[in-house]
């Protein structure tokens, strides 16, 4: 599913047009980058958890000369799926 279908799904599911469902669906994507820029956390319930994580400086190896260098500190968001997220996405399929 790319955003396209995404928007389509939410605009279905909603009654509302598919300009509006972007709109909304752009709004909750920029308040989410938002809330994590500023070190914030997003918590879901029933979905998951947003959140950025640290990664310290450590040394690598260039891969072309396979010489040492290292590898700056930087932050990555990270996504912890919430129990309901985990158990709609183990339903056994059907005839198992």
């Amino acid at each position: 599913m790319n955003k396209t279908d995404l928007i389509t799904a939410i605009a279905a599911d909603t009654n509302l047009s598919k300009a509006d469902a972007a709109r909304a669906l752009d709004s909750t994507i920029e308040n989410l980058s938002r809330a994590l820029a500023s070190g914030d956390t997003v918590q879901l319930i029933g979905f998951g958890t947003f959140a950025v994580a640290s990664r310290p400086e450590r040394t690598g190896r260039n891969p072309s000369t396979g010489e040492p260098m290292t590898i700056k500190a930087s932050k990555a968001p990270k996504f912890t799926a919430g129990k309901a997220l985990k158990d709609a996405v183990n339903v056994p399929a059907a005839g198992q």
